[in-house]
């Protein structure tokens, strides 16, 4: 990435573009972030750069060590799947606003939503894919009238950078994913809660990485 002048960006700027970096692999985890190669790399102050990671590291992508600095946050099987089991209890709290809130125009979104996902799946890049995906959810957390939950929900599933997640995307999890989000329309338009948390559940539980899958659940799905 090209130097930018100092004056262009602010602290929440930085955080923007440490954070996109991160997301895509350019700083992948584990690596320790040195205040002046920041400044070089991203054109901005020394205050800027610690503000910034301050913030990311309230966003936990970035954790700092006392008397050492920063580095990227690492995500190990267990972080993962406890990632997960807390996007699951929260996303199933939804369905009944969801529910409650649809209508036909709302629908018809989110059959849009769907099918730029699959498409995205079937020809573009991960890049791509996340964020088709991540455009699907945002629809339909248009329904939570509980827009704090909702942002919680959205911070969450950005939570695991994509280029972790990338590592252990598959085809057949890919199609998986496609099929739940036509499955969980279908539950929406004909008003079936229950239904739809047995399925929000599974598209979140059973589309986990393999390698963050409890023994248990590993041959679900």
């Amino acid at each position: 990435m090209s130097e930018l002048a100092a004056t262009e960006l602010s602290a929440p700027d930085i955080a923007a573009r440490i954070e996109h970096d991160i997301n895509i692999g350019i700083l992948s985890p584990g690596a320790w972030l040195k205040q002046v190669d920041l400044e070089r790399r991203y054109g901005c102050t020394r205050l800027d750069v610690r503000q910034a990671l301050d913030a990311l590291v309230g966003k936990r992508l970035v954790r700092h060590v006392p008397n050492r600095g920063y580095h990227v946050s690492e995500f190990d099987a267990q972080r993962i799947n406890e990632i997960y089991e807390i996007r699951a209890i929260l996303e199933v709290a939804t369905a009944e606003s969801i529910v409650a809130n649809v209508t036909d125009e709302s629908l018809e979104r989110l059959r849009e939503r769907a099918a730029v996902f699959e498409h995205a799946t079937n020809y573009g890049m991960l890049a791509e894919q996340n964020a088709a995906n991540q455009a699907f959810h945002r629809e339909l957390l248009l329904l939570c009238p509980n827009r704090e939950l909702a942002d919680l929900i959205l911070e969450m599933r950005q939570r695991i950078p994509i280029a972790v997640q990338g590592r252990w995307s598959s085809g057949a999890r890919m199609r998986k994913s496609i099929s739940d989000h036509y499955r969980i329309i279908d539950a929406i338009a004909a008003r079936d809660v229950a239904q739809l948390k047995l399925l929000i559940a599974d598209h979140i539980l059973n589309n986990r990485p393999d390698a963050a899958r409890p023994r248990e659940h590993a041959k679900a799905g």
